[in-house]
């Protein structure tokens, strides 16, 4: 399953997800993932929660960044649920574009039992509609 949180920057949205990742420790019986573009939010996140910082792997796409989420998955097997900050960022890619990356993600989802939350900085009607079904 994927979730994507959506809203104007300062609408509670990285709040909103790093409470969802704390949560998420208690609720599933694997590992929770935390990527982020940097550290700051790195102590706000309880120490069981995995922080990763993909900034630190200069990604350039929206092909690199789901290449290092399926590296990071296909050598932990245990991870249940990864919360993705700052989407946009880590893409640099007009989400416009990037229609097969929902469909791609939301396919190893299904195969695999990964859930995804993705965090994005824009208004819901300015999103394509191939996001809207995935909005909570």
């Amino acid at each position: 399953m994927i979730q994507v949180i959506y809203g104007k920057k300062g609408s509670g949205k990285t709040k909103r997800i790093l409470d969802m990742a704390n949560h998420a420790v208690d609720e599933q019986h694997g590992d929770v993932v935390f990527v982020d573009d940097d550290n700051r939010y790195m102590f706000d996140l309880r120490h069981e929660v995995r922080f990763v910082n993909a900034g630190e792997y200069n990604m350039r796409s929206a092909e690199m960044l789901y290449g290092f989420l399926c590296g990071m998955l296909a050598q932990n097997f245990d991870m249940k649920v990864v919360f993705i900050d700052a989407f946009l960022k880590l893409i640099k890619t007009d989400i416009n574009e990037i229609g097969w990356f929902f469909d791609s993600l939301n396919a190893y989802s299904e195969n695999h039992g990964v859930d995804f939350v993705l965090c994005i900085s824009e208004d819901g009607e300015k999103l394509p509609e191939f996001v809207h079904p995935y909005f909570i």
